[in-house]
């Protein structure tokens, strides 16, 4: 048996004034997106934006429904948008917030195993890692592709 180690590498922001100005416009993007959000049932309010490889952002926003798992998260939302808008622009970079009772998550919140799948998807596709971004009322965390948050993605397209 060998046993391997992987690291994850990414940068931690204190505030989204530290944050270079084309990441603080996308984050503050996601954090309009929230008004979008549809979360009746677990009041958590999730908002993604995406920027092309165009300049174009795209907001979006986690709708949820009562015939469980029809809902959608927000990172899918704004991504299946921006793809149906603007099939030929890359995904060059996505931010991502969340928030409870009108307040931004102390800690970040994750975009679930299906979102970064999507993610690796437009990846390949255009041949480019995906600037990730993902904030909230604390600090602002980066990461630099999708195998950085999920290092065993499905690749075999």
């Amino acid at each position: 048996m060998v046993e391997k180690i992987k690291t994850i590498k990414f940068s931690e922001y204190e505030s989204a004034d530290e944050l270079p100005q084309a990441d603080r416009e996308l984050f503050c993007e996601a954090v309009e997106a929230l008004k979008g959000s549809y979360a009746p049932y677990s009041s958590f309010n999730v908002g993604a934006a995406v920027r092309l490889s165009g300049g174009i952002m795209v907001r979006g926003a986690n709708q949820e429904n009562s015939a469980y798992p029809s809902g959608l998260c927000a990172e899918r939302v704004a991504m299946f948008s921006a793809a149906a808008r603007y099939p030929e622009q890359a995904l060059e970079a996505i931010a991502i917030v969340a928030s409870q009772n009108g307040k931004l998550q102390p800690a970040p919140s994750y975009p679930c195993g299906a979102c970064l799948q999507v993610m690796a998807q437009y990846e390949t596709k255009f041949g480019n890692k995906i600037h990730i971004i993902v904030g909230s009322g604390g600090s602002i965390q980066v990461f630099d592709g999708v195998a950085s948050m999920m290092p065993f993605i499905f690749t075999d397209i």
